[in-house]
């Protein structure tokens, strides 16, 4: 009995085990801050000159006017950038990416996609990430890079002519970029769901277990 009683103590002082590490966790919530200041202050800005026959309602904007959503704008993107290229670096550097998003598969992705629209997704170990998770953030990545690139070359066109360039034209950046922005918007709600959905993801992402 003695010998049990030691052992379960030994189990109850097991401390959890980390699902998300600190750097992860800081710069997680970081990157959403900036990206929802973007998103409200680059609809303030659109609505200055609209690409399509509609406007964003004045209440989900950032800014009050022009000059005020590109001050909120800037302000953010100098925060998403430092904070989105320090997250790419470590995440490199630790191999948390190769980790955690790959492989990649068409088979294992249709899967999993199957297996969601059951209700039959497994979500037992949040260490391992789906099929459908590692698309889903290893593509949002890649929307990262190239909203910031087309943003860039909206904001200094002159200068940065290469990266114009490289989508065509100015008004193709405008297009590039706004694509971009609605495909964020898509993932934040995909994300924000699946958090509701399986709370204990949201509770591993603020207090690490």
């Amino acid at each position: 009995m003695a010998s049990l009683t030691v052992t379960d103590e030994q189990v109850g002082a097991t401390p959890a085990k980390v699902i998300q590490p600190a750097w992860v966790r800081i710069m997680h919530w970081v990157n959403a801050l900036a990206m929802i200041l973007m998103i409200l202050s680059g609809w303030q800005i659109y609505n200055a000159s609209p690409l399509f026959g509609f406007t964003f309602p004045r209440e989900y904007t950032l800014g009050g006017w022009l000059g005020g959503g590109l001050l909120w704008h800037f302000a953010a993107m100098w925060l998403l950038m430092i904070n989105g290229l320090a997250y790419l670096v470590t995440g490199l550097a630790t191999g948390r990416f190769r980790k955690k998003l790959l492989p990649i598969t068409a088979s294992g992705v249709l899967h999993d996609v199957r297996a969601a629209l059951t209700f039959k997704l497994g979500h037992d170990d949040l260490t391992v990430y789906n099929y459908v998770q590692r698309l889903l953030y290893a593509g949002i990545i890649v929307v990262g890079v190239l909203i910031v690139l087309s943003g860039l070359a909206i904001w200094k066109p002159v200068q940065l002519y290469y990266l114009v360039m490289l989508f065509g034209d100015y008004p193709a950046a405008r297009y590039v970029h706004f694509f971009c922005m609605a495909a964020i918007c898509a993932f934040l709600v995909i994300h924000v769901l699946l958090a509701l959905l399986v709370p204990k993801s949201l509770r591993a992402m603020i207090i690490g277990r």
